[in-house]
């Protein structure tokens, strides 16, 4: 399965998405203009991945802002990473925030309260 590794910019996420490294992270900013189409070749490799899933995934999540179309996108993300647990593989959510980012915590606890996995608040 390829990686698929997409570079930030002003307006949209990192996101390395390396089944073989065992690498799983989203990061920076994400408000881009057509959310959907950012997303969409994101959602369709984890589509795949969910089917074959390595035997623990590790995601970090590590976003400084995501405006609220973003938001719908990242459970979804989340959903497949829970599909995985519910078919008995090991996965862990760690979810960074800035330790003054009261937003960025409260984001990462609501998503802890709507996916059946454990998501780790890590400050920093």
């Amino acid at each position: 399965m390829d990686p698929l590794i997409i570079e930030p910019t002003d307006e949209s996420p990192e996101v390395i998405l390396d089944k073989e490294n065992g690498r799983f992270e989203f990061g920076g900013k994400s408000l881009p203009e057509d959310v959907k189409e950012f997303y969409s070749p994101v959602l369709i490799w984890l589509e795949n991945y969910v089917k074959d899933p390595n035997d623990e995934t590790h995601v970090k999540f590590k976003f400084d802002y995501f405006n609220s179309a973003s938001a719908k996108q990242i459970l979804d993300i989340l959903t497949f990473f829970e599909r995985i647990k519910e078919d008995g593989g090991t996965v862990k959510i760690d979810w960074y925030y800035m330790e003054d980012d009261e937003d960025m915590e409260e984001a990462g606890d609501s998503y802890g309260a709507l996916v059946e996995l454990p998501i780790n608040l890590i400050a920093y």
